[in-house]
């Protein structure tokens, strides 16, 4: 496999090819945010996770691509500053649970809530709430065919090496909850992450540092 999810603000998309489904990842802006594009491979449908930041980079990343559908992960500013010129570009809807869709800077055609599906094409995305880094942060898991395997995209809600930034103990708790429950507890350990910013990692990768986590609060 020549994927590996290493890119850098600048460099180019990494592209991963799987059955049915193909995933490519950027990173752009100074916050290093990433980007996805899931393109389902028997219709040409596709699916951008994260219109962050340099509308002019990620139309091009989006390129011919039929894109129907944008989804934020979550409300913060930096995950969303180039929806507006995304969706003008291209025609595509948003989606975005309901807790943060008031955040966005455009309106969202379509909120979704824990347990939802989104759907690209052929190809069907579980919608996971995990609350915590904000109000209505959501992860994306696609289930592959065959040995395609789990994979989750999951904002700012996890990372190599933790769960992502809380302002309080109650959301720090809240959010960690809900990772071991509904990710961890939920899916395979050779389950692929891709966050919204920096490397991915496995579930499999992380799950040994769950107690690290609780007993440093962060």
């Amino acid at each position: 496999m020549s994927y590996t999810g290493d890119v850098e603000v600048g460099g180019p998309a990494d592209v991963r090819e799987l059955p049915g489904l193909t995933i490519g990842k950027v990173a752009v802006s100074e916050m290093a945010n990433n980007a996805y594009l899931l393109r389902d491979t028997a219709t040409g449908q596709a699916l951008l996770v994260d219109a962050a930041a340099e509308p002019d980079r990620l139309r091009a990343f989006v390129g011919d691509t039929d894109l129907r559908t944008v989804v934020t992960t979550h409300g913060h500013w930096d995950h969303h500053r180039a929806l507006p010129d995304v969706v003008a570009a291209t025609g595509a809807r948003t989606v975005a649970h309901a807790a943060d869709a008031g955040d966005l800077p455009v309106p969202v055609h379509r909120t979704v809530a824990h347990g939802d599906t989104v759907e690209v094409g052929e190809q069907v995305l579980e919608v996971v709430h995990l609350r915590g880094h904000t109000p209505g942060s959501i992860a994306l898991v696609w289930r592959g065919p065959g040995d395609a395997g789990t994979h989750v995209f999951t904002g700012d809600s996890l990372f190599p090496g933790g769960v992502g930034k809380t302002w309080s103990p109650e959301d720090f708790a809240s959010l960690l909850a809900d990772v071991e429950e509904r990710l961890f507890g939920a899916l395979p350990d050779d389950t692929w992450v891709y966050p919204g910013h920096g490397k991915d990692t496995t579930l499999g990768a992380e799950r040994p540092s769950l107690p690290e986590w609780h007993a440093r609060g962060w």
